[in-house]
């Protein structure tokens, strides 16, 4: 059994080769660029939609390198053409990933979560573990959108040599 923060699981490397051997992750970026820039969808509303895109996909599917394995190949070339450094993009996608982590019932622990909970409270379930858990996701999410947009707006570097924009 494969760990979800030590490794991918093994089909994502098999989604990679495919990605990699039909050349369908540049197909997707580049008609997705064109598409983007047409309608005029970039900079800050792009980073923001994506965040919520990584987010809501993160509910359904919780393991952070196979998804990242997924989408990286076809947002970071996208992003890329319509002005987005790949560091701006990694960050989106795990500020939409880490905010979303706990509300998640298909995360590996969350049934150690439960059974913490039920430790303290012996009819909680699922519904009860996501309810209490949704206002800090949601308050956590708020925060880090306001951050990516500060710095966004304020053009400042993600780290040495990492600008926001290209």
């Amino acid at each position: 059994m494969w760990h979800r923060d030590l490794c991918s699981p093994p089909w994502a490397a098999q989604f990679t080769a495919f990605f990699e051997y039909s050349n369908l992750g540049t197909i997707l970026s580049v008609n997705g660029a064109q598409l983007l820039t047409s309608i005029g969808l970039t900079g800050l509303s792009l980073l923001l939609l994506f965040v919520i895109v990584a987010a809501l996909i993160n509910i359904i599917m919780p393991v952070d390198t196979a998804k990242w394995a997924m989408m990286a190949p076809i947002f970071i070339p996208m992003f890329l053409q319509v002005g987005l450094s790949p560091e701006v993009t990694q960050i989106a996608y795990r500020i939409g990933d880490s905010t979303t982590n706990v509300i998640t019932p298909l995360m590996p622990f969350f049934p150690m979560i439960i059974a913490y909970f039920q430790k303290y409270d012996k009819k909680a379930g699922i519904g009860s573990v996501i309810s209490t858990m949704l206002p800090y996701s949601i308050a956590f999410l708020s925060g880090w959108i306001i951050l990516l947009s500060g710095w966004y707006l304020f053009g400042l570097p993600l780290g040495p040599g990492a600008p926001v924009t290209t």
